[in-house]
This record gives structure tokens, C-alpha cells and sequence, in this order.
């Protein structure tokens, strides 16, 4: 009986071409992971989110804002219920963006889908878990509130944290990181010639 790799093995004839469509679909691999900056979204920083250029109003509306100082992007838009679930929703939201900004198919206008509100609106509550309380915003304001926990935060919090922000044009002029550029120095440099 024959072991499962020797199974997979080609035939000696073809072992050439194998390899040699083996090592470019490798390559093209790496340069795809290399190209597309992939191990960055394994971070919490900011500025990876604008290796899609598409987000700079969410960026720069972001860094104008109180959260600046105490949240970033994935403290806001990602599951912290458990390590798995932040890099599946990672994976799997990340996954969908590079396919619409690879396709060139982002819209004009975007808006934040069920999944995201949802992980949104429980970041809030994880966060201001200490102001949901009626006491505390009659001590605060002076002024009994009543919560009303069926109701998005935004609802009542439509500013926070990106301001009126809806589409690619409304912050044109947005001085936002700019991603480097994936081309090598050497490269470049024979460009100029």
C-alpha cells in the first residue's frame, strides 16, 4: 500500500514543471503578503487602517477627536471577547475590505454594516460601562436621564468620534499618514534615470 504523500507525489516526468509553477505561485504568494502589508493588520495601530486610502476621513476625523487619547481603531470596531474571536472578526471584516478596495469597488458613501454596529455598540458599553447608569449622569449633568438600553449609542452620540463624516470627499484635504510605498529604493531609484 502506497503512503498518502507518495500519492501526492507527481510522476518523474512532470517533477520539473512542478517545481518550477510550485515556486512561482510561492512567490507570487509572498509578494501579495508583501504588497498588501499583511502582517500590519496583525496590529493595533492606527495608521494601518489607511493602507487603504479610502479611510482617510475616518482617520482624520478620528485623530481630531477626544478618543484620540484613549481609543484607536480596533478598540472601537473589533470583538474584545476573546483572542480568537478579535482576529476572526479581523480576518474576515479585513478580507472584505481588501476585496472591495482590490476591485476597485469601494463605495462613495460608507456606512458601518450589522456586524460592525453591533461590535461597536458593545465597545461602548465595554468602555462607559461606568456612565451607563442613571446616578451618574444626574451627577454629571444635574439632570435625571433614563437609558433607554434598545437604542444605538450613536443614536443620541452621532459626533463621536468621526464627526459628521459620510463620504471620500468630505474631508479633502485631510493630512493623513501616507502609506510607504511597497516599491523597493533600488527600484526607484533606476525609475529617475
Amino acid at each position: 500500500m502506497k503512503t498518502f504523500l507518495s500519492k501526492l507525489t507527481p510522476p518523474s516526468s512532470w517533477m520539473f514543471a512542478v517545481l518550477i509553477i510550485g515556486g512561482i505561485l510561492t512567490g507570487v504568494g509572498i509578494f501579495l503578503l508583501f504588497i498588501s502589508k499583511a502582517p500590519s493588520y496583525l496590529s493595533d495601530k492606527p495608521e494601518t487602517c489607511m493602507n487603504c486610502h479610502i479611510m482617510a476621513p475616518q482617520y482624520a476625523t478620528w485623530n481630531h477627536s477626544s478618543h484620540r487619547e484613549v481609543a484607536h481603531c480596533n478598540d472601537c470596531h473589533v470583538p474584545h471577547n476573546n483572542f480568537l474571536n478579535k482576529y476572526y472578526f479581523k480576518a474576515k471584516d479585513g478580507l472584505r475590505h481588501a476585496t472591495i478596495f482590490t476591485l476597485r469597488n469601494e463605495p462613495q458613501v460608507i456606512f458601518i454594516r450589522d456586524d460592525g454596529q453591533r461590535v461597536v455598540q458593545e465597545n461602548c458599553i465595554r468602555c462607559h460601562t461606568d456612565l451607563i447608569s442613571d446616578e451618574k449622569v444626574q451627577q454629571y449633568t444635574g439632570v435625571f436621564h433614563h437609558f433607554r438600553m434598545d437604542r444605538q449609542c450613536w443614536e443620541c452620540h452621532r459626533e463621536t468620534p468621526h464627526g459628521q463624516v459620510n463620504s471620500l470627499s468630505s474631508v479633502p484635504y485631510a493630512r493623513v499618514p501616507v502609506p510607504a510605498s511597497p516599491v523597493p529604493k533600488w527600484l526607484r531609484r533606476s525609475d529617475k534615470k
